[in-house]
């Protein structure tokens, strides 16, 4: 994505920029390996400055793909302190804030997909076999016209 395209990309790549890794444990928990990250989940930064600090996620930046963290100031030169914002692909998330039901339901969608499919198959083949093949279908109307 080049930066004359940053205004007018969709909400749905931009949204990809938040995606973080998730710690091992959550990883055979949850059966994926990264999430996007909202405001209340728990992450451990493991890259840069600030490195082994962990803390809530204050603010998410999806135009930028930054995270502001609980704890993690710089101080001004003249005097008052600032929130760092720290790039999503730094961390590792270690708690999931799973209050939004929204959420929830997706996180479980995901983490299902062995039963939806084979649901799928056995009702795709229910109505295979109730389909008439096209060459049978031309035949008999062939064979009622002569």
């Amino acid at each position: 994505m080049t930066n004359r395209l940053i205004g007018i990309v969709p909400k749905h790549l931009t949204e990809r920029r938040l995606r973080s890794p998730l710690s091992r444990a959550l990883r055979e928990k949850y059966g994926r390996r990264n999430v996007r990250v909202i405001a209340g989940d728990t992450i451990k930064v493991i890259r840069g400055e600030y490195s082994g600090i962990e803390g809530k996620v204050e603010k998410a930046n999806m135009k930028r793909g930054s995270l502001a963290i609980e704890g993690i100031q710089r101080e001004k030169v003249r005097g008052g302190n600032v929130k760092v914002e720290i790039n999503s692909t730094n961390v590792i998330v270690t708690d999931l804030d799973l209050d939004d039901k929204y959420r929830q339901a997706l996180i479980q969608r995901i983490h299902e997909p062995e039963k939806k499919n084979s649901t799928e198959k056995k009702s795709k083949t229910k109505r295979q076999s109730k389909r008439r093949s096209p060459s049978k279908t031309l035949s008999n109307v062939k064979g009622g016209e002569q």
